[in-house]
């Protein structure tokens, strides 16, 4: 086995190793190696995008989801949680706002709803394209056949973010119903590839039963996927589910794994997650800093954000709020990076 400078120079070389070289370095990397690691993940990001980071304009429309799944703060079996839909007026407002404010892509995220239903989210991308069709659109709703998302793609939507969350499917077993599987999740990412979306999946770091093996199944999927999007974030426990009592992710894992992405596919477009900002104040720099060129500012009205919550304590103000985009902007300048006010799209190698 090379060693571990030698495996992440490989990476950086040829963007994928074998499942076995995969969880030796996740397993055996030390202090000199992970920053090692961080400064070529950076130099990437750097290389493709400059020190630019994109920002985009989030709104949780609905925290009402037909699902159950385990981890979630808006399963649908939780009693406790104040249920929201916004109305389109609402929705519009929230991209008035936010095109004011420089925001030139809008992310629409909810739960699986079924009052919203497919041609309720076509005629709100239509309605958002028409008043600004110089920003990008991101869907973020969940699982669907390939027919509903053609016709959100056809309605102007650009982008569609689905977390995979693991690879495996015995691991995915264990984190949701059994309703759900781990394939018609698969097959959701590769249709929406192949409609031609900028397609986005991704995983929560150290989710109750994951292994390192697990880790490495979900680098080779990502790699054989080629995303244009990643988003990876730390496991945060919500009191009101059933792994409430399961120990979170940590910072380091997250940034780890982040970096590998980095090199694995070093053109992706890379958040630095609110779950990461929740678990350290400094979360978003320290992804940034470990190849990450995106931040996601929350636009949904004030009143409703605490109601989103899939995992305790999350955060939806200060630098989080997009209202407070100058902190943010002054927040990137201090580690030598730039807010930027434009669409941020994905940049073939």
């Amino acid at each position: 086995m090379d060693s571990i400078r030698e495996l992440i120079n490989k990476l950086e070389k040829c963007h994928i190793l074998s499942r076995e070289e995969l969880c030796f370095l996740i397993d055996n990397i030390g202090q000199e190696d992970e920053a090692y690691l961080y400064d070529r993940a950076r130099r990437t990001a750097l290389a493709h995008y400059g020190n630019a980071i994109y920002v985009r304009g989030l709104m949780e429309f609905t925290n009402h989801c037909k699902n159950d799944c385990y981890y979630c703060g808006i399963r649908r079996g939780n009693p406790n949680l104040t249920r929201y839909r916004l109305k389109e007026e609402q929705i519009m407002d929230c991209c008035r706002e936010g095109y004011e404010l420089g925001f030139r892509t809008f992310v629409l995220q909810g739960g699986e709803d079924p009052w919203y239903t497919d041609d309720k989210i076509a005629c709100l991308v239509k309605g958002i394209k028409s008043m600004y069709p110089d920003c990008a659109v991101t869907l973020s709703v969940g699982e669907k056949e390939y027919e509903t998302y053609k016709m959100w793609f056809d309605a102007g939507a650009d982008r569609y973010l689905l977390r995979h969350e693991t690879a495996d499917p015995c691991h995915y077993a264990r984190l949701h119903p059994n309703q759900m599987s781990s394939e018609h999740r698969k097959q959701c990412l590769k249709d929406l590839k192949a409609i031609g979306f900028q397609t986005g999946c991704g995983i929560m770091v150290g989710s109750p039963f994951q292994t390192t093996a697990h880790i490495a199944e979900d680098m080779e999927f990502m790699y054989e996927l080629q995303p244009q999007m990643v988003g990876i974030g730390p496991f945060i426990p919500h009191h009101d589910t059933p792994f409430r009592d399961k120990a979170p992710g940590t910072l380091r894992q997250t940034l780890l794994l982040l970096a590998m992405v980095r090199l694995m596919l070093p053109s992706v477009l890379l958040p630095a997650t609110t779950a990461l900002g929740t678990i350290d104040p400094a979360g978003r720099e320290k992804g940034v800093m470990a190849g990450a060129n995106v931040v996601m500012p929350n636009l949904s009205p004030l009143e409703v954000r605490k109601s989103y919550m899939l995992y305790d304590n999350k955060i939806s103000t200060g630098s989080e709020a997009a209202s407070n985009i100058k902190e943010l902007k002054e927040r990137m300048e201090k580690i030598g990076y730039r807010v930027v006010t434009d669409r941020g799209d994905f940049k073939r190698i």
